[in-house]
Order: structure tokens, then C-alpha cells, then sequence
């Protein structure tokens, strides 16, 4: 019992051995890359392209006071109400028009002397346009229907041009990184043979953001004078990481 016992445990063995063996092998690489490049030039580069923004997004604010905090949350609703009212009548859908902040409480200038109780709240809502050009109508129809705050107004791109306009970029930043690897080159008595591994190891687009905005001093709607918005230039930025096989020159 026990030889066949040991038998058994034997040939478990080398079965688990013949496993471990297969998966090493297909880990290795092939005899031809097994060795690593006698020379090569590594480049860090970046490329960077820009487009005309095609969407924006505002960031617009109710606020309230009141002697307590049930008075300054109906006041926030009925703002909430009239504002979404006049956005959608606009032309806005319901999901355009998101809160970002909602928050009532006792004002710090009271909270210490009972005699002289405050609350405030605020409502802070993110609007989203795919009309750039309509910006500052609804600058003026927002601040119409209540708003009394428009704090940021930020020009980007779709999804759809963002992808087009980062591929331009890759495209900007490999020229650099080529061009970068070609003067190394020439400087050490190389010359570049092929490309051997290239990732990217950063990117991001830059929007553009309008100065802030004081609803007060805004655009007359009523009268026939909408907000004017100066709009500029979304930028896109990629860095590239490129590893050239190089041969002597």
C-alpha cells in the first residue's frame, strides 16, 4: 500500500512539474527576441491640437434667506420650480439641467446671538448646451427666471470631436518624438532602424472658461439685448513615450 501510495504521489509530481513547465515555456519568448536591442533611443514626447468648442456648460446659482430653514427651503423649491420651467420652455431637456449643490443652513453672522436668527441656502445647478452659440440667451433666461448667481460658464467638445482632435494630437506628438529620436541619433553616430515600442502615458483637453459672471450686470432679455460670452479654443494635449531600435550609423 504504501509503494503504491508513494507511486501515486510520484506521479502527481511530475505531472504538476510538466504543467509548471508548459506555462514557463509559453511565458518565453521566442529564441529570435529573447535578446533585448543592442541600442535604442527612448523619446518622451508631446503633441497638442485645438478645436472650436461644441458644447458648453453653465454653472448657475438660486439663493435664499429666510428666518428659518423651511422658510429658505420653500423659497429654493419655488425658484427650483420657475427656473427648470423657463429652461425647459426654452428648449432645454429635463437631463441638461442637473443640481450640483444643495445646502441650507444658519448663516454665520447670526449663529452666535439667538435674537438675530438667519438661514441661507443655495442651489447650484450645471446647465449643458450643445448650442455654443446660444450661450448667452440662456445666460439671460436663467437669470429671468431667478437665478442670482452665474458663477462659470466652460466651453469643451463632445465625445465624438474630443476623439478626432486627440487623434490629431497623437498624430503632432509622434512627429515630435520622431524628430527628437532623429537628432539623438545623429548625435551619438546612430541611426534609427524601426520603432520598438510606443505607449502614451498622459492626455486631457484643456476647455476653455469664460470669466466669471455677475447676474446683476447681466443682458437685458426683457428689452431685446442677450448676454454676449467670448468663446475660445479647446486644446487637446497627448505625451507619447517611444522606444526607437537603433543601428550605427
Amino acid at each position: 500500500m504504501n509503494r503504491r501510495l508513494t507511486a501515486l504521489i510520484g506521479i502527481a509530481a511530475l505531472v504538476a512539474l510538466a504543467g509548471c513547465s508548459g506555462f514557463a515555456g509559453t511565458a518565453t519568448p521566442a529564441d529570435g527576441d529573447e535578446a533585448q536591442l543592442e541600442r535604442s533611443i527612448e523619446v518622451t514626447a508631446a503633441g497638442e491640437a485645438t478645436s472650436a468648442p461644441d458644447r458648453a456648460t453653465l454653472r448657475v446659482a438660486v439663493t435664499a434667506t429666510g428666518p428659518d430653514a423651511e422658510a429658505v427651503r420653500d423659497e429654493l423649491d419655488a425658484g427650483d420650480e420657475e427656473l427648470r420651467g423657463a429652461l425647459t420652455e426654452w428648449g432645454l431637456g429635463d437631463d441638461a439641467i442637473r443640481t450640483e449643490q444643495y445646502d441650507v443652513r444658519e448663516s454665520y453672522e447670526t449663529r452666535d446671538d439667538p435674537n438675530r436668527t438667519r438661514y441661507e441656502g443655495v442651489h447650484r445647478y450645471a446647465v449643458e448646451l450643445d448650442d455654443v452659440d446660444a450661450v448667452g440667451e440662456v445666460i439671460d433666461v436663467a437669470v429671468d427666471a431667478g437665478a442670482d448667481e452665474v458663477q462659470r460658464i466652460e466651453f469643451g467638445l463632445t465625445e465624438e470631436t474630443e476623439r478626432e482632435v486627440r487623434e490629431e494630437a497623437i498624430g503632432k506628438a509622434m512627429s515630435n518624438a520622431d524628430a527628437d529620436a532623429a537628432a539623438l541619433a545623429n548625435a551619438s553616430g546612430l541611426e534609427v532602424s524601426g520603432v520598438y515600442e510606443v505607449s502614451t502615458s498622459e492626455s486631457g483637453s484643456q476647455p476653455y472658461v469664460a470669466e466669471s459672471y455677475d447676474a446683476a450686470a447681466g443682458g437685458d432679455a426683457a428689452g431685446g439685448a442677450s448676454t454676449s460670452v467670448e468663446t475660445g479654443d479647446v486644446s487637446v494635449r497627448v505625451s507619447v513615450n517611444v522606444v526607437y531600435e537603433a543601428v550605427p550609423a
